[in-house]
């Protein structure tokens, strides 16, 4: 895994103090709240009166369910957040371990299980840690297969060889025939 370096915002959480930053993203997320609960409900109308609509919609929904859910996520993959909500609570959330912070996970607003409040702006976070190590390396790694030679290198490899042969036959004497007395 890569050495990323996490931020923090706001810390100490417990004693942050609201900006005007912070109130104007979380009158902008109330704003992106109700206008996609209105395209929602415009949705859910046009399937009613739509039956065919109404179908195509569910499956692409379990299709991305179903890809959603192929996707590995294992415990080492994934960073635990403590983060301060609009609200004032602190809890705590998660996001893949490659993100710096929460928000650019897309953890942007979250529901709060305190006060049961929904859209609520992350106004500060620290990083907790991973949810689990990471495994440690089984061995080195397998060594890589040797590279096929190119035709240049081979060309090269068989004059190579036939050089040596021709000096090897220059050095070696003839047999000479051996005479037998009777």
């Amino acid at each position: 895994m890569s050495e990323i370096e996490y931020r923090s915002s706001g810390t100490p959480l417990e004693s942050y103090e609201l900006t005007r930053k912070d109130h104007r993203g979380q009158k902008e997320s109330e704003e992106i709240s109700e206008w996609v609960q209105r395209q929602v409900e415009e949705d859910v109308a046009k399937c009613r009166a739509d039956p065919a609509r109404a179908e195509c919609r569910r499956q692409a929904f379990e299709d991305v369910a179903r890809l959603m859910q192929s996707f590995e996520k294992r415990d080492h993959e994934i960073m635990r957040w403590r983060v301060r909500l609009y609200c004032g609570h602190i809890i705590e959330t998660e996001a893949h371990y490659t993100y710096s912070d929460p928000v650019s996970a897309g953890a942007y607003s979250e529901r709060c299980p305190e006060c049961g409040r929904d859209s609520l702006t992350i106004v500060a976070f620290e990083p907790l840690g991973l949810r689990a190590e990471p495994p440690a390396p089984a061995g080195p790694p397998p060594p890589a297969p040797p590279k096929k030679p190119t035709r240049a290198e081979l060309e090269r490899r068989v004059r190579a060889l036939e050089e040596e042969n021709a000096r090897l036959r220059s050095q070696t004497p003839a047999p000479q025939s051996v005479s037998r007395k009777p």
